[in-house]
């Protein structure tokens, strides 16, 4: 997992000093770690964009300013802005070597569907998987290959393994699926309805 350096400030709790800090230039946020209290912190948005915009999970060495004690974190949760699609609020998980934790981790697809060249439509319906494992074992992403997927079926979480990982979600949550293009005016049918059969066999 490649590790990241996030240097940060703290600053004081509740929602005015948090729209504060968003306008001092700022992306309020709040280090957690079990059985210690939350730390509300703030960070430069030039230093959060690597821990963001990406599509691994990465460690993050957590460095607050006037705490000598450097922590190792992973982001757990981010929430934009929904007008300007700018980062507004984050969340931190400190990471304990020895405690079992749940984790979002990203899913990436691998390949070129079979049923994409038959016509059909890739649905990613999962971008990221909540898993629980210890620490070590937490995956920089989860590769999910598509090549055999064909017009009508669909991948499962079943159908994936990775290695001393547990899934949080059911088995049968659909990952990715390949399903028939909509139909459009004064297009013939028959294509379609030939799709939607395959479907229905999938079902079954």
């Amino acid at each position: 997992m490649e590790t990241v350096n996030l240097k940060v400030k703290t600053r004081a709790t509740g929602k005015q000093e948090a729209k504060h800090t968003r306008k001092s230039g700022l992306i309020p946020g709040v280090f957690y770690v079990n059985g210690e209290n939350s730390i509300p912190v703030a960070a430069e948005p030039l230093a959060m964009r690597p821990i963001i915009y990406t599509s691994d999970t990465k460690l993050i060495t957590l460095e607050i300013e006037g705490i000598d004690k450097v922590h190792d974190c992973i982001l757990k949760e981010v929430t934009f802005d929904p007008v300007t699609d700018k980062p507004v609020h984050f969340d931190l998980t400190g990471i304990i070597t020895d405690h079992v934790m749940n984790v979002e981790v990203p899913v990436v697809l691998k390949g070129q569907a079979v049923g994409a060249k038959e016509g059909g439509v890739i649905q990613h319906n999962l971008h990221k998987i909540e898993v629980h494992c210890l620490p070590v074992f937490i995956p920089t992403h989860i590769d999910v290959d598509i090549t055999n997927l064909r017009l009508g079926k669909a991948i499962h979480l079943k159908d994936i393994n990775v290695p001393n990982v547990n899934f949080v979600l059911p088995g049968d949550s659909v990952i990715v699926s390949c399903v028939p293009p909509r139909i459009k005016a004064g297009t013939e049918a028959a294509p379609a309805v030939e799709a939607a059969a395959a479907v229905k066999e999938e079902k079954k």
